[in-house]
């Protein structure tokens, strides 16, 4: 299993920047980042100083969407910065929440972020689409491969993911949520004759190894509050009685509103509604053994990556934990399982 990082583009740049150098020295494998234009800094600048800067992560947005660029920019741009520094980029795409909704947009429908998924990954990989009654390609990118890993929760998304994307990104480590919507996006992939196997897993949640855990819940409250924001979608869509497990629409009845521009922060104060039960399900927090104990799990139900949210005060000890304890551990069971 591959342990990423997933960072924000908040200036300085250059912290971001060392935090991605740090992870590769670490042998973490992917640095994701936000893409919110608005609330934090362009990303992929940045990505082009991480990749001049580091031998292996392969760094992508988690997520983009497909309101806020033209699919074809967005294409040429991973495309040009496999150009320059080998293929070591990935798209994460969904349907877009704080970058569209800074500006009172709403998240795409899921025909067009099907349909951007398709631009992006031709175009990006060097193939020929019909884009407006046009035929275009990248005739400078032959070579350039890039995966488009889709974010999702609710059932007709994961079931789009199944059917079309190159991976599946959940945004949470709850492991009953994990089990339900990996089964969802397998089942999806097999009844549109694909090899589930060939979808890639990722779950994505916040770590932090130390042993306050009431210091710990309270840096990563925000997790709850982020992940809210979707699932108030699903739920005003569904119902709370569709297939959306329980543990994931019981704990946003008592939410209030939400305020962007504490998007992603510990100490957001719009997350008081998020209880310690929840965070503890939906982050990992504790210490190195309690880590190991839920990454296993999630191993065990086919998770391909885990990619740690480092939006709190502990960057550099968790960081330093995961490389020194968490991944060679993590390495020798994939190695023992060959």
């Amino acid at each position: 299993m591959d342990i990423g990082v997933v960072l924000q583009t908040t200036p300085p740049a250059r912290q971001v920047i060392d935090l991605a150098r740090k992870a590769d020295s670490h042998g973490f494998t992917h640095v994701w980042t936000f893409d919110s234009h608005i609330l934090w800094e362009e990303p992929y600048v940045i990505y082009s100083q991480i990749l001049a800067e580091t031998k292996n992560v392969i760094v992508g947005p988690m997520v983009t969407n497909p309101a806020t660029r033209d699919w074809t920019v967005t294409a040429s741009l991973f495309a040009t910065l496999n150009e320059m520094y080998g293929n070591r980029t990935i798209c994460g795409i969904g349907r877009g929440d704080s970058a569209v909704r800074v500006t009172n947009g709403k998240p795409t429908t899921l025909a067009t972020l099907r349909e951007s998924i398709d631009v992006i990954r031709e175009l990006a990989n060097g193939r020929e689409i019909d884009y407006n009654g046009s035929k275009i390609k990248f005739e400078w990118a032959s070579k350039s491969r890039c995966e488009v890993w889709v974010a999702a929760y609710g059932p007709k998304a994961l079931q789009l993911t199944g059917e079309v994307g190159d991976g599946f990104i959940l945004q949470l480590a709850d492991i009953d949520i994990a089990a339900w919507t990996i089964e969802a996006v397998h089942k999806a992939a097999r009844d549109a004759g694909r090899d589930p196997k060939t979808v890639k897993i990722c779950v994505a949640a916040p770590a932090y190894v130390g042993d306050d855990m009431t210091h710990m819940r309270e840096q990563c409250r925000w997790f709850g509050g982020m992940v809210g924001n979707h699932v108030a979608d699903i739920v005003a869509r569904y119902g709370e009685s569709s297939a959306v497990p329980k543990a994931l629409t019981d704990y946003i009845k008592d939410r209030q509103g939400y305020d962007y521009k504490q998007h992603g922060q510990a100490g957001n104060t719009h997350t008081t509604f998020v209880p310690d039960s929840i965070v503890d399900r939906f982050c990992i927090l504790g210490k190195v053994e309690d880590h190991l104990a839920r990454l296993k799990e999630l191993k065990n139900l086919g998770v391909d990556q885990f990619s740690v949210y480092l939006q709190h005060d502990g960057k550099e000890q968790t960081l330093e934990a995961y490389g020194k304890h968490i991944l060679p551990e993590i390495a020798a069971l994939t190695q023992a399982k060959k």
